[in-house]
């Protein structure tokens, strides 16, 4: 089941035309939402704000506008039957909408956290948007799992950490979250914004890159984006499989306050 231009669809496969720009150069933009009480109004859905980045990426990339209305009615069609949607637009204004359940190791995520592989020479195509071009994030996050690694650390030409294959990052030092600034050439993750509004109002948090030699140095580290909240990150292991540093707290105090936080 999924919505595509205007229409909900009993099936699991679509037709494309041959030549369509989303099927041969990846040429789409997405956002991946988690549905909070079947709502669109609750606010951790943060439905404007998804709806905002996708009409900022439309705008630059000067594509045509889609059927705002359309896309609404669509999700709303999706809602009872999965708690996460992802809104896809086409160049041409079509939009496709398709649903997924949460993952089913995702409270054991959040509690005890995951394992994370840095990823070297897998540079993300168009960084400040969710472009459907999305084969580096992939392809890092499935090499991290043959080294037994849940997530992917995207790093730049210096081996700065970016963010990960599908979140941003968190990192704890001197009473203060430490977060990589979008200068850096990261995605605005929707979570992101969120956890930056809220910290504020609790805490320092600073947006400054997030260095080599500098890494070490956080208490306790962790991933974010707006399905699974935020996950702790308690290991981080190099390109070929051997540990780099000691094992990072994921029950530290401040990865509660985080996530206290994002569900309050």
């Amino acid at each position: 089941m999924y919505w595509y231009s205007g229409k909900l669809i009993q099936s699991n496969t679509i037709e494309l035309a041959i030549d369509d720009p989303g099927l041969l150069y990846g040429a789409t933009v997405f956002t991946t939402l988690r549905v909070y009480h079947q709502s669109l109004a609750h606010p951790l859905t943060n439905w404007q704000a998804h709806c905002d980045r996708l009409r900022h990426s439309i705008d630059t990339f000067g594509w045509q506008l889609p059927n705002w209305e359309q896309i609404q009615q669509g999700a709303l069609s999706l809602i009872p039957h999965f708690p996460v949607l992802r809104i896809t637009i086409l160049p041409n204004g079509c939009e496709l909408i398709i649903g997924r359940h949460l993952p089913g190791d995702l409270t054991k995520k959040q509690k005890y956290g995951v394992k994370a592989w840095i990823a070297t020479n897998y540079e993300r195509s168009l960084p400040l948007h969710k472009t459907g071009n999305y084969l580096s994030p992939w392809l890092a996050k499935l090499a991290a799992q043959q080294h037994s690694a849940e997530e992917a650390i995207l790093v730049d030409e210096k081996g700065n950490w970016l963010e990960t294959s599908t979140g941003n990052l968190w990192g704890w030092r001197d009473n203060c979250w430490w977060t990589p600034p979008l200068s850096a050439g990261i995605l605005p993750g929707i979570a992101r914004s969120q956890l930056l509004e809220w910290i504020k109002q609790h805490c320092r948090v600073e947006e400054e890159p997030w260095f080599v030699d500098a890494v070490d140095t956080f208490e306790a580290i962790a991933y974010s984006n707006s399905v699974v909240e935020v996950i702790p990150i308690h290991t981080v292991i190099k390109q070929h499989g051997e540990v780099i540093q000691k094992t990072y707290d994921p029950y530290h105090s401040s990865l509660k306050l985080l996530r206290q936080l994002y569900i309050a």
